[in-house]
């Protein structure tokens, strides 16, 4: 985004990404990581083989979360996330490979600095968020293999 643009102060993140086109750029571009990235291979293979589901479902909770339409909503009802990620094991790992592709993609798609590292820093939380497998700290399984 150029920086002469300029927004209202009350903007939401929706309108200062760019709106629709923009978020259903960064979900593409995510999507597309996590299908091409070695590394995110363990939250990949979370996935259906197509994507395209879980792309137009992420493309409608963004845009209700980033304060645009709340399309997730108005097909879905309330998204619950945590409690529609539960079948799934996610762990520190999963988490990390998931936020490795939401870097890239926000690092490519959103021009904006300040914007990126706020939104990723609320990715962050979600993402932490949806964390449902225990886990031992990394020192304390070092030591029980001792």
């Amino acid at each position: 985004m150029p920086p002469e643009q300029r927004f209202a102060p009350n903007a939401t993140p929706y309108e200062r990404i760019g709106g629709e086109a923009a978020v259903r750029l960064l979900v593409k571009r995510f999507y597309s990581l996590m299908d091409e990235l070695p590394e995110a291979w363990g939250v990949r293979r979370l996935h259906a083989e197509d994507l395209g589901g879980s792309e137009e479902k992420l493309f409608l909770f963004l845009s209700g979360w980033l304060g645009g339409p709340n399309l997730y909503v108005e097909r879905f009802g309330p998204p619950f996330m945590r409690a529609r990620h539960l079948p799934f094991s996610i762990g520190v790992a999963e988490r990390d490979q998931w936020l490795l592709c939401m870097r890239t993609a926000l690092d490519e798609c959103v021009g904006d600095a300040a914007l990126r590292e706020s939104l990723y820093g609320s990715f962050s939380a979600l993402a932490d968020h949806m964390r449902n497998r225990a886990e031992a700290p990394a020192g304390q399984a070092a030591q029980q293999s001792l």
